[in-house]
């Protein structure tokens, strides 16, 4: 494996959330924040790892030792170091040819966005594993983490686009959506990271059937996209809450905390933490850090397009 540098980006799930799962088409959206890796080689059998934050401070390093065959051996017990050693065992198990030469390599991984938002930490990490290793990153995540594979989409593309499952196989089309009205938009983080594992078994454990749920849902994403005006746009959020809501057996977060927001409020990805989707025809700052929540991105500054 060469030297070389790789670069995710992070993402966003605006319509589709759980039932995507199932089929239901998906609006995500990739954002101007990502992840990068350097592969530098080095002359013994190991990989030396070095992970750092937003603000270029290490928040992760360890040591791994390669057998002979290139696996990773597993004697570290720490989380973190557990989950690298199942990426990148993983990685090999796709590509036997991965890791299989006499050295060793330094790797180091850049965050641009702090790890706590829940911008895709461990999808864009996989995405740029994939790609040193070459092996589909779908693949790679089917082998590790799970979940819909939309997030891995965000990580390869550069503009908005819709994501379903179709037999099990992502099918991904970009769109055009940059809606007249998006400097009334803004994204609020909820000042804690919500395990999407943890959301997803939730859903299963509490959906009935979801078909006719899902013809909802994909209507309410061919909307959105098209949707020219705020007022449209803020009825199609209510009736995208309503519908989920219902299937997970949740309030909504507009219920939960913010009853009195003129705005409009959704959810993004699973509920309970990370991001919000508002609507506000002013500048909402001063109410949401009034409530204490002080990550306040506007629309334009959070998504690539």
């Amino acid at each position: 494996m060469k030297n070389g540098s790789y670069y995710s980006n992070g993402k966003l799930l605006l319509t589709g959330e759980y039932v995507v799962l199932d089929g239901a088409t998906a609006l995500a959206i990739p954002t101007k924040y990502g992840q990068s890796l350097t592969i530098e080689s080095i002359d013994e059998p190991k990989l030396i790892w070095t992970s750092f934050d937003e603000k270029k401070q290490v928040w992760f390093e360890n040591e791994f030792k390669l057998s002979d065959n290139g696996m990773l051996k597993q004697d570290q017990h720490d989380d973190i170091s557990t989950r690298i050693i199942q990426i990148l065992n993983a990685a090999k198990s796709l590509n036997p040819t991965f890791l299989n030469s006499s050295n060793g390599f330094k790797i180091s991984t850049f965050l641009n966005f702090p790890r706590n938002w829940g911008l895709g930490t461990s999808s864009t990490l996989i995405n740029n594993i994939a790609q040193w290793a070459q092996v589909d990153a779908y693949l790679l995540l089917e082998k590790t983490f799970g979940g819909s594979g939309y997030d891995i989409a965000c990580a390869q593309t550069n503009q908005p686009l819709t994501y379903r499952l179709q037999q099990g196989k992502p099918i991904v089309k970009l769109v055009d959506f940059n809606p007249t009205f998006s400097g009334q938009l803004y994204f609020v983080y909820l000042n804690k990271k919500q395990n999407s594992r943890d959301g997803i078994a939730h859903y299963k454990a509490n959906k009935d059937n979801v078909t006719a749920t899902i013809d909802l849902i994909n209507s309410i994403t061919t909307k959105m996209i098209a949707c020219q005006s705020l007022p449209e746009f803020e009825n199609l959020i209510v009736e995208h809450e309503t519908i989920i809501s219902r299937v997970t057996k949740q309030k909504t977060v507009k219920d939960l905390l913010f009853k009195d927001f003129e705005g409009e409020i959704k959810s993004l990805g699973a509920w309970g933490g990370d991001f919000i989707l508002v609507t506000s025809k002013n500048n909402p700052r001063l109410y949401f850090e009034e409530k204490g929540f002080n990550t306040i991105i506007p629309f334009n500054q959070m998504v690539l397009k």
